[in-house]
């Protein structure tokens, strides 16, 4: 029984290591089986480089048909597991065929390497860079190996950005505006804004404001929209009057937000909105939805 356990290792331990490893930032990225690992943090055009290691166990040689590495953009779809859409794929020969009887280290670079798109991992679909190390053999099957890391990309703060200001409301019952400063927001900025009622003939109980990500995947028949509350800051409690005034200030740092991602590879977009919410004594709910852009901005 012990020989078929050991009939299934791998025939060799392989170990990726980036150049820059000491020094460069490293962030908690979630796994399919829910752990936390810390993985490296690039962004598109920089250099990702390092060394591969391939010792053998208990002394074996390893017979091999060559060894590469790719470097891979994927994207996956939950409902279509298992199948991977590849927007970016690099490769580098790293040895040719041949046997390896010990420890043997292997240099590889990829130079301003394009990464477009950052990692997301969303309800149904997840983009990822990986490096792939493949060790090919005739028999007992090619051996691989994976690294993760992740890849945020940074925006200038946009040229325009115009405030949001708009009426709404229900004939002769409820007249509203409500005014945003910007329609465009990085990750850790915060939301200024006002509501000003100037007709009230229902009793509003509360009034909310509410951030939403929807995610859309696929296109046609198979499109999947998920859509997620991920905040909800209470504005008022109690009934208005006409007149009133209710400012707006919603930090948006502490919730976990992704840029908006629009039409990415033409599987998935990603887009935020702010959802005003105002309840009657009745719990008839009143809503006004507005999408706003989420940039990441660098960090100073």
């Amino acid at each position: 029984m012990n020989f078929l356990l050991g009939a299934f290792k791998p025939a060799c331990n392989i170990l990726i290591t980036f150049s820059d490893a000491k020094t460069r930032k490293q962030v908690p990225m979630k796994k399919e089986n829910g752990q936390m690992v810390m993985v490296p943090l690039f962004q598109s055009q920089e250099n990702i480089a390092g060394k591969i290691s391939i010792e053998p166990l208990q002394g074996k040689k390893i017979e091999h048909n060559g060894v590469k590495v790719e470097l891979l953009g994927q994207i996956e779809m939950y409902f279509d597991r298992g199948n991977f859409y590849d927007f970016t794929s690099l490769v580098r020969e790293l040895d040719v065929p041949g046997d390896i009887y010990e420890r043997k280290t292997y240099p590889f670079e990829f130079s301003t390497v394009e990464m477009p798109y950052e990692t997301y991992s969303g309800v149904n679909v997840r983009l990822r860079y990986v490096l792939k190390v493949t060790v090919s053999r005739n028999y007992g099957g090619s051996i691989v190996e994976y690294q993760d890391f992740m890849v945020c990309n940074y925006s200038p703060p946009p040229s325009i950005n115009n405030s949001i200001k708009m009426e709404v409301g229900i004939e002769d019952c409820l007249h509203i505006e409500f005014e945003y400063n910007k329609s465009k927001y990085h990750l850790k900025d915060v939301i200024i804004g006002k509501i000003y009622f100037l007709l009230v003939r229902i009793k509003i109980k509360n009034m909310d404001l509410e951030i939403r990500r929807r995610e859309s995947t696929g296109s046609g028949a198979n499109t999947h929209v998920e859509t997620e509350t991920l905040a909800k800051y209470e504005l008022m409690d109690g009934a208005p009057v006409r007149g009133e005034s209710i400012p707006i200030r919603l930090f948006l740092s502490p919730y976990e937000l992704t840029p908006t991602h629009r039409n990415i590879n033409n599987k998935f977009s990603v887009k935020y909105y702010l959802n005003l919410v105002l309840v009657d004594e009745e719990d008839r709910r009143y809503f006004k939805q507005q999408e706003i852009t989420i940039y990441r901005l660098q960090d100073s």
